[in-house]
C-alpha cells in the first residue's frame, strides 16, 4: 500500500513542480515531463522502481489521444487526406528510413541492424508532435495538417515493421509468425463494433442519465479496443484511432471528448515521464559528447530530409522548416521496435541502449528543434529592409495610420464618400494585397516625422490613428502633438488603459474597438431571450452611457489604483440599482 500511494504522489509532485516551470521558460509541457522522469527514475533519484508497469499504463495515454484525434476526423475528412497520408507518409518513411539506415551502416552496423534502426528512427512521436502543435496553435496550419497525415501513415507503417524485424534475426525460426488472418478479423471486428454496436450502446447508456456510468463506458470502450488489437499483435493506437473515426459522426462525440480528456492529459503526462525514466543517464554521463553528437546528427539529418520533402507537399515555404522540426524527434514506437529487435538478436544490447537514449534525448530536444526551425525559416524568408514609399498626398486632408481591422473599414467608408485619404502602413504583404483593389496605400512607419511631413500632415485636417500596437499608437500621438498641434486626431483604443493614455495626451475622440460591437451582441442576445427590441436597445444605451460616465469619473485618478477600485465599485452598485429599478418598472407595466 505504501508503494501504491507513493508512486502517484511522486509523479504528481514532479509534474506540478516541473511542467509549469518548463511552460514558463517556453519549453513546453512535454520537456517538463521528460525532465521529471529523468529526476525520479532509476537513473536519477530512483524514487519509482517498477518502470515496466508504469510504461504499460502510460501507453494508454497515447491510445486515448489517438481515439480523441479520431473523433475529430470524420471519414470524409480522412478520405480527403488520403493523398497526404499515403503519398506524403510513404515518401517520408521511405526517404528518411533509407537515409538513416545508410548512415547507420556507414557507422559500422550490420545491414540488418542498420535497416531496422533506420526504419524505426524514421518514425516520429505522435504524442509529442500533436501536443506541440496544439500548444503552438499549429494543428490547423498546412504544416500541421501535413505532419498529422504523415503521423497516421507512420502508425500504420509501425505494424509491418514489428512483423518483419523478428524475421531478420536468429530468433525468427523459433518465434511465432504473424497471423494475418487474425489481424484482418480483429480490424474487421473493430470496424463493425465502432460503426454499428457502439452508437447503440452509447444511446442505451445515455438513457440511464448516470454521468459516471457514461464515463466508465467511454473508458471501457477505449481500453477494450486496445486489448482487442493486442490479441493480434496490432497497434493499440491504430485500433483506437479507427474507432474514433467511426464515432466522429455520432451525437455523443462531444460527451466522449469531455469525459476522456482529463484521463488523456494525465496519462500522456505519465507516458512522457516514463520515457524520461527510461533514459540511461549513465550513458550520458560516461559519454555525453557521443550521445549528444549522435542525437544532433540524427535530428539534423532528419530535419534536412523533411524540409526537402516539404517541397513536394502543400506546405508554404515559410512553414517548411517548422514542419521539419515538428517531426525531427524519434517515436515512442521506436522503443517497442528496439525491444523486439533485441529479443530477435538483431540489435546487440549495448547498441539498443544507445539508440533508446538517442531517441529519448531527441524527444527532449523537440522544443529546441522547433526554436531552430523557426529561426532558420525567419533567416531564409526574412525580407530585406524596404525603403519607405515616395508619398504623393494629392491634396488629401485625412491621413490614416494603420490599415488593420479598423483602418481598412474607416478608409473604405471615407473613400466611398468621396473623401481623399493618405494611408500609411508598415506591412508590405498587406499593402501589396490592398493595392490590387485600387486603394492608394504607402509603405512606411507612420511614427516617423519625415514621413508625416511627406504626407503633408501640416496641411491635413484630420489624422485617424488606427495603429494596432499600443506603444506605436501612443508614439504617433506624441509626435503629432509636438510637431502638428493643429492636426485633429481620432484614435482607436485597444482597451481602457490605452484609452486613458490617449486622453491624457489630449486626444478627445477615442473609440474602443470592441466596445460597441460587444454592446450590440448583448442587445441581440436580450432579444433572442424574449425581451422586446425597444427594451433591449434601451438597456444597451443605458449601459453605454453609464460606462462612459464611469470612465469620465475614473480618468482624473486612473493612475491611482485605490481610487479607481473605489470608483468602479460605486459605479457597479449604481448600475445594479438602475437595472433593478427597470425590472420593477417592467413588472408593474406587465401587471
Amino acid at each position: 500500500m505504501h508503494e501504491l500511494l507513493l508512486t502517484p504522489i511522486v509523479f504528481l509532485v514532479a509534474a506540478v513542480m516541473l511542467v509549469p516551470l518548463a511552460q514558463r521558460l517556453g519549453l513546453g509541457s512535454v520537456l517538463g515531463y521528460l525532465i521529471g522522469g529523468c529526476i525520479i527514475g532509476p537513473w536519477g533519484l530512483a524514487l519509482i522502481g517498477n518502470l515496466e508497469l508504469i510504461s504499460h499504463v502510460a501507453e494508454i495515454g497515447v491510445v486515448m489521444m489517438l481515439f480523441l484525434i479520431g473523433l475529430e476526423l470524420q471519414p470524409k475528412k480522412l478520405l480527403a487526406m488520403r493523398a497526404l497520408v499515403l503519398g506524403g507518409g510513404a515518401l517520408q518513411v521511405a526517404g528518411c528510413g533509407a537515409a538513416l539506415a545508410a548512415g547507420a551502416w556507414v557507422l559500422g552496423m550490420q545491414w540488418t541492424a542498420a535497416l531496422v534502426a533506420g526504419c524505426a528512427l524514421a518514425l516520429s512521436s505522435t504524442a509529442i508532435v500533436v501536443q506541440s502543435m496544439q500548444e503552438r496553435h499549429l494543428d490547423h496550419t498546412p504544416a500541421g495538417r501535413a505532419a498529422f497525415a504523415i503521423l497516421l501513415f507512420q502508425d500504420m507503417a509501425a505494424i509491418p515493421l514489428l512483423v518483419v524485424t523478428p524475421l531478420l534475426g536468429s530468433a525468427a525460426a523459433s518465434g511465432p509468425g504473424f497471423n494475418w488472418a487474425l489481424a484482418a478479423a480483429v480490424i474487421a471486428a473493430v470496424l463493425v463494433i465502432g460503426r454499428y454496436l457502439m452508437p447503440l450502446a452509447l444511446r442505451l447508456i445515455a438513457k440511464t442519465g448516470l454521468r459516471e456510468i457514461f464515463t466508465a463506458f467511454a473508458l471501457l470502450l477505449v481500453l477494450g479496443i486496445a486489448q482487442l488489437m493486442t490479441l493480434a499483435d496490432l497497434s493499440m493506437g491504430l485500433g483506437a484511432f479507427l474507432a474514433g473515426v467511426l464515432l466522429a459522426g455520432s451525437e455523443y462525440r462531444k460527451a466522449l471528448e469531455a469525459d476522456l480528456e482529463p484521463f488523456k492529459g494525465l496519462l500522456l503526462g505519465l507516458f512522457f515521464t516514463s520515457v524520461g525514466m527510461s533514459v540511461n543517464i549513465g550513458l550520458l554521463s560516461d559519454g555525453p559528447l557521443q550521445i549528444v553528437g549522435l542525437t544532433i546528427a540524427y535530428m539534423a539529418l532528419k530535419m534536412a530530409l523533411l524540409a526537402l520533402l516539404a517541397r513536394a507537399l502543400p506546405i508554404p515555404a515559410v512553414q517548411r522548416w517548422p514542419f521539419a522540426a515538428l517531426l525531427a524527434q524519434g517515436s515512442e514506437f521506436a522503443f517497442v521496435v528496439f525491444a523486439v529487435a533485441r529479443q530477435a538478436q538483431v540489435l546487440p544490447p549495448a547498441m539498443n541502449e544507445t539508440l533508446v537514449v538517442v531517441v529519448a534525448v531527441s524527444m527532449a530536444l523537440t522544443p529546441l528543434a522547433l526554436v531552430a526551425g523557426n529561426w532558420i525559416s525567419a533567416r531564409l524568408h526574412s525580407r530585406p529592409a524596404m525603403e519607405p514609399d515616395v508619398i504623393e498626398p494629392e491634396g488629401a486632408r485625412v491621413i490614416i495610420a494603420g490599415l488593420g481591422r479598423v483602418g481598412q473599414i474607416t478608409a473604405r467608408l471615407l473613400i466611398a464618400s468621396g473623401i481623399k485619404v493618405t494611408v500609411l502602413d508598415n506591412d508590405p504583404d498587406l499593402i501589396e494585397t490592398v493595392r490590387k483593389f485600387g486603394m492608394r496605400v504607402f509603405y512606411g512607419d507612420a511614427t516617423r516625422l519625415d514621413l508625416l511631413r511627406a504626407a503633408e500632415a501640416h496641411k491635413a485636417h484630420l489624422l485617424i490613428n488606427a495603429i494596432d500596437d499600443m506603444e506605436g499608437s501612443l508614439k504617433l500621438t506624441d509626435v503629432v502633438r509636438e510637431n502638428f498641434p493643429q492636426l485633429k486626431i481620432i484614435a482607436r483604443a485597444r482597451n481602457v488603459t490605452h484609452l486613458f493614455e490617449l486622453r491624457s495626451r489630449g486626444v478627445e475622440l477615442v473609440e474602443r474597438e470592441t466596445f460597441d460591437t460587444a454592446l450590440l451582441i448583448g442587445q441581440h442576445a436580450l432579444e433572442k431571450m424574449g425581451i422586446d427590441p425597444v427594451t433591449a436597445e434601451r438597456a444597451r444605451l443605458k449601459f453605454r452611457a453609464h460606462n462612459l460616465s464611469t470612465l469620465d469619473t475614473i480618468f482624473p485618478n486612473y493612475r491611482d489604483e485605490k481610487a479607481m477600485i473605489s470608483i468602479e465599485q460605486a459605479a457597479r452598485d449604481e448600475l445594479a440599482r438602475s437595472f433593478e429599478q427597470d425590472r420593477i418598472g417592467l413588472g408593474q407595466g406587465k401587471g
